[in-house]
């Protein structure tokens, strides 16, 4: 059973982000195998050959080097042609996407929903990004359009990124069954074709899909250049959250020690549409066999496609998402 969150809505970015744990975030910077391949960890520099105004080093020339790079005056000294190496900035993209459709209004009872807990993720991963002069994007989708804010770099726009999550996220929205909103596989089909570069690809949302998830990943996948051969290049994770009650509602369904047991009116959260059922402790049973086979094909068509799936539930304590599970999974360092 689904149970809303009665927790206000957020409208102060220190309620995304409080300042005490945005000081601990000055320690942690985003991680891309892709980007680092073949660099030892800690490394954002690579030597190219002139395409910065910071000399490194000299190295002899190859012919079909750039000629405009030959040291003359080493050349007049030693007899030998050298090209000049320079030190250039990695420039790494970070774009975080956060489902705020109405399913993510769900949490355990007086408790973060998992849309604040995504919000709170979104936040911190950008501030992190922005703390290390990444370039952050966002996209919020679930909602009745697809909403985006632009890449930017710095901690000057921290109160942007803050604001954008507070704003566009609107937990009244409700989806008809007349609505056209645009859906899971729409907006990863905007988000695969608008990414350029490389760097890292978060995606948070519960995976409770009407149409399912694979197009959407394929999508993404193809996009960031994880099937198709494409030039961008994007370290993806899937963080799949789930209220406590969604997991497990023997624990935590809201309706006292027995959970969800009984008769019970259940209404769908994306729809509206409601039905009389008889939940027994067999049928509860046979939900969360379902619900592990559920999640275990999403991580395993994550595997598949070289994404990153992690399981969190929203009342998770934010620092041990963060600094435990992130961590582990190697999104931070």
């Amino acid at each position: 059973m689904i149970v809303r969150a009665t927790g206000a809505r957020p409208t102060r970015i220190d309620e995304l982000l409080p300042s005490a744990l945005m000081a601990r975030l000055d320690r942690l910077d985003l991680r891309s195998q892709k980007l680092f391949a073949g660099k030892l960890v800690g490394e954002r520099r690579s030597k190219l050959r002139g395409r910065s105004v910071e000399f490194d080093d000299y190295r002899e020339y190859i012919p079909g080097d750039d000629i405009r790079f030959i040291d003359w005056n080493v050349y007049g000294r030693l007899d030998r042609l050298f090209i000049k190496l320079f030190l250039e900035e990695q420039d790494m993209s970070v774009h975080v996407a956060v489902d705020a459709s109405p399913s993510m209004q769900a949490g355990p009872p007086g408790g973060p929903s998992k849309l604040l807990f995504a919000q709170r993720l979104a936040m911190a991963l950008g501030y992190i990004g922005l703390a290390n002069n990444d370039r952050v994007a966002v996209t919020v989708f679930g909602g009745p359009r697809v909403e985006r804010l632009p890449e930017m770099r710095g901690r000057r726009n921290v109160q942007r990124l803050g604001r954008f999550l507070l704003d566009t996220i609107d937990p009244t929205y409700a989806v008809t069954s007349g609505a056209a909103a645009p859906t899971f596989t729409d907006a990863m089909r905007a988000v695969s074709t608008t990414r350029r570069g490389k760097g890292v690809m978060v995606v948070i949302s519960d995976f409770l899909l009407r149409e399912g998830y694979e197009q959407g990943l394929r999508y993404l996948a193809a996009g960031l250049g994880r099937e198709a051969g494409a030039g961008n290049s994007f370290d993806t994770y899937i963080v799949q959250t789930l209220a406590p009650g969604e997991i497990d509602p023997e624990k935590d369904g809201g309706e006292g020690e027995g959970g969800v047991i009984g008769d019970l009116r259940l209404t769908d959260a994306e729809t509206g549409h409601a039905a009389e059922v008889t939940v027994t402790a067999a049928l509860v049973k046979r939900y969360k066999e379902r619900l592990q086979q559920y999640v275990g094909g999403l991580e395993a068509y994550c595997n598949a496609r070289s994404m990153n799936h992690a399981l969190l539930s929203c009342d998770t304590d934010i620092e041990q998402a963060i600094f435990g599970t992130f961590r582990k999974h190697g999104l931070l360092r």
